[in-house]
């Protein structure tokens, strides 16, 4: 098993920034890919941000077009913590961000949903 904790949501003005933290712990070298996702009000999750291997993406991350250019993710892999740093942050930004981690190979079965491991999310508010 792998456990997921989210940290370093909270309330920030537009154009502001912050910095999500996931901390995992247990069996994680099980793990072959993490990234985020997001859930605001009313709206099914999505996509955020995977950081993993991919032989079509030798960066090793990838970003949804709504974030593409404002986030970064980025993984320590010593500390077994993986970030998400926000700027530029606009109101549609606000949701609840969850840390997710998977066994399975390439960016394709993450995008699908193969998601082994949950964290509990964090609340980002994005005020005008």
């Amino acid at each position: 098993q792998v456990q997921l904790v989210e940290s370093g949501g909270g309330l920030v003005q537009a154009g502001g920034s912050l910095r999500l933290s996931c901390a995992a712990s247990g069996r994680t070298f099980t793990m072959s890919a993490m990234g985020w996702f997001r859930q605001a009000p009313g709206k099914e999750r999505e996509f955020v941000a995977w950081s993993g291997r991919d032989t079509y993406y030798p960066d090793s991350t990838y970003y949804a077009d709504s974030v593409k250019g404002r986030f970064t993710i980025s993984r320590d892999n010593a500390k077994n913590t993986l970030y998400l740093q926000m700027n530029s942050l606009k109101p549609e930004d606000t949701a609840v961000y969850y840390c997710a981690a998977t066994t399975s190979q390439g960016l394709a079965s993450f995008l699908g949903g193969s998601i082994d491991y949950w964290g509990q999310g964090t609340q980002v508010t994005v005020s005008s």
